[in-house]
This record gives C-alpha cells, sequence and structure tokens, in this order.
C-alpha cells in the first residue's frame, strides 16, 4: 500500500511539475505581426532581448518564468528577440545588449533594464506594463 501511495503521489507531483513549467514557460519567439497586435489589442508585453551564451539572460529566465507564472501577469505577453538572430528587431527596441527587458502597455513602452537579475526589481518592472 505504501508503495502504491508513494507512486501515486511522484506521478501526481511530476504531472504538476509539468503543468507549472507549461504555464510559466509563457515565452514566445518574436515576431512584428504577433508584437504589433498585441500592443493594438493593449495588452501588457515584456521584450526580453535575450541570447542562448548569455549567462545574465540564464539567470533572468527562471525569474521571468516564475513571474510570469503568478496570477497578477496573467495577462502578460512576452516576447523572446534573438539578441544574434534578429539584429533588425534589437535595433528597432534599441538594445545595446543581450539581457535587456523592456515593457510596454499597448503601444507606450512604459520601462526597461539592462542585466538585471534581481526577483523583486524586475517584478517591479513588470509592475509598469498593467
Amino acid at each position: 500500500m505504501r508503495r502504491m501511495f508513494g507512486a501515486a503521489a511522484i506521478a501526481a507531483a511530476v504531472m504538476f511539475g509539468g503543468l507549472i513549467q507549461a504555464w510559466a514557460d509563457s515565452t514566445v519567439p518574436y515576431s512584428d505581426a504577433a508584437f504589433k497586435a498585441a500592443q493594438a489589442a493593449r495588452q501588457s508585453i515584456l521584450v526580453e532581448i535575450h541570447a542562448g551564451w548569455c549567462p545574465t539572460c540564464k539567470a533572468q529566465k527562471p525569474i521571468i518564468d516564475k513571474l510570469a507564472a503568478d496570477p497578477k501577469f496573467k495577462d502578460l505577453k512576452i516576447f523572446r528577440v534573438d539578441f544574434d538572430d534578429m539584429k533588425p528587431a534589437v535595433q528597432a527596441f534599441g538594445a545595446k545588449m543581450q539581457s535587456t527587458l523592456i515593457v510596454f502597455k499597448g503601444a507606450k513602452e512604459t520601462g526597461r533594464s539592462v542585466g538585471d537579475t534581481k526577483e523583486a526589481s524586475i517584478a517591479a518592472l513588470l509592475d509598469k506594463s498593467l
């Protein structure tokens, strides 16, 4: 009986963890059309200028995922712009380096940070998109 309960508990934890991860990983690749549509819908938006090789970007990802899972940010649309492969978009956002986070409320930019890896200040930045 104890073995069966243990197996059921492990299965439930794995399934629940998968659901949390799927919900938390709300980042989508950037496209100009999707970004403009989100702006037109007056959505809260985070643009994440990201590079796969960047240690700061890697540190930001779990923080952003955790915050995106908060019901407060349930409507936040997160767009990931690849710093190396999407230079026109990087330049259009005026980003000088990877690990740049830019928030919008509709078409209006409401905040920006570069290289931040502190959960409290990233949360404060995201608050500016609400």
